[in-house]
């Protein structure tokens, strides 16, 4: 049996079956649209965490307090202590592997200019701190370690924190006094825009964003003074946490600096557990592979979805080899090979899958119109296209396989005298 005239049987099948055929293939269509959706869905994630972490360089190392206080002391008491602004910055004198270290607190508070008003996470640095994630303005400057000496009331804020404030006019926000906590302060600079949160804390939505376009920077001890407060002393109290970023001399030179850092705070703070220390490397990798596990799990439940789909094609495929038992008799008494029987019903299951995953990949079109009511992010890639397709071939191949030996092993004398 030639193969045209299998695939015009398979079309006259389809066709004289087309609404049961339809409702069939809707699983499919659906399963192979959220596939494409959720790798989209993923891939945005990755390149979301890609941004968050580009500013930082391969030698910065992270050095936040750990939750709970040391959470591995003996007897399994947390400790109170951490390191100060002045610990911190001895690093790079009494470390051989360690060439600069920045310093951060952060809280949140309501800024205000005009009326227009939102809460935002204010970040107090020093200039070593903005160098090291390269935090780089696009209208006017950085304030100065001399700011915060002075304690001058300036800020610098983010590219979305400006662009709301000023409603889009972002060079016109520099010289302009803003309030923060009530108090004013002379906007000096705008941070080019960047994306992510930049390596620095997670959060979400403006309010609770992390993210350096939303939100505003003061020099490290006008923070101290005037915002956060501090946890600098030695045995505890304060207010907000200290976050601090060090810079290995190399690449070579991130891992000794590592141990030496943890050295450092055992030595100083009797605790070496109480603060983590970790690359930004590692630190990057290890968020990959959360959204890769995510991605990998909303596939799986795609794929739950293909296997349900996949069933009612063997449903289908069943009925029509019912259907046309006769019709089978018939072709394998003319000489019809049971491999012939076998394609026929497999290039049907195919066809339907293949249809329906077509229909799937058109209706990702909207997917971003989907999305674009909720604060999820996607990255259309050719990929998901693929992965999409792939699927849902191997579920008709799969489930359709079965009716198809069913209907190739018939007999023919018992499909003729078929009722």
């Amino acid at each position: 049996m030639k193969i045209v005239e299998q695939l015009r049987s398979i079309l006259l099948s389809v066709a004289h079956n087309k609404v049961r055929v339809f409702l069939t293939s809707l699983g499919i269509i659906i399963g192979t649209f959220t596939i494409i959706m959720v790798v989209g869905i993923g891939k945005a994630s990755e390149k979301a965490v890609e941004d968050q972490y580009k500013r930082l360089s391969v030698e910065s190392i992270t050095i936040s307090k750990a939750r709970g206080g040391s959470g591995g002391g003996k007897g399994g008491s947390s400790t109170s202590k951490s390191l100060t602004k002045e610990d911190a910055l001895l690093m790079p004198e009494l470390l051989t592997n360690v060439g600069s270290v920045g310093i951060s607190t952060r809280t949140s508070s309501d800024i205000a200019f005009g009326t227009t008003a939102e809460t935002v996470n204010i970040q107090g640095i020093n200039e070593t701190y903005a160098d090291i994630t390269n935090l780089t303005p696009v209208a006017g400057e950085l304030f100065t370690d001399e700011d915060g000496l002075l304690r001058n009331k300036v800020v610098v804020l983010g590219y979305n924190m400006a662009n709301l404030l000023f409603e889009g006019d972002i060079d016109s926000a520099v010289g302009q006094k803003v309030l923060l906590k009530g108090t004013s302060y002379t906007v000096t600079g705008v941070l080019d825009r960047i994306g992510g949160s930049g390596g620095m804390s997670t959060g979400g939505g403006m309010a609770n964003s992390t993210s350096a376009d939303d939100m505003a920077f003061i020099p490290y001890d006008v923070a101290v003074k005037y915002t956060s407060g501090s946890s600098g002393a030695r045995g505890g109290g304060g207010g907000a946490s200290i976050t601090f970023i060090a810079q290995a001399n190399n690449i070579d030179s991130v891992q000794p600096a590592i141990d030496e850092i943890k050295q450092y705070i055992g030595e100083t703070i009797g605790d070496s557990e109480a603060y983590t220390v970790v690359d930004a490397g590692s630190t990057l990798s290890s968020a990959q592979d959360t959204s890769k596990t995510m991605s990998a799990l909303l596939i799986a439940v795609a794929a739950i979805v293909m296997i349900v789909s996949g069933i009612g094609i063997m449903n289908v495929l069943m009925v029509a080899v019912k259907e046309r038992t006769r019709e089978i008799g018939i072709l394998k008494s003319i000489g019809a090979a049971r491999s012939v029987i076998l394609m026929e019903f497999l290039l049907e299951a195919s066809f339907i899958s293949f249809c329906g995953g077509m229909l799937g990949v058109l209706l990702s079109v909207f997917a971003p119109w989907v999305l674009s009511f909720t604060d999820i992010q996607y990255l259309a890639s050719v990929e998901g296209v693929f992965i999409g397709l792939g699927f849902s071939v191997i579920t008709g191949i799969f489930f359709g396989y079965y009716p198809a030996a069913k209907a190739s092993k018939l007999k023919p004398i018992e499909a003729l005298n078929y009722d």
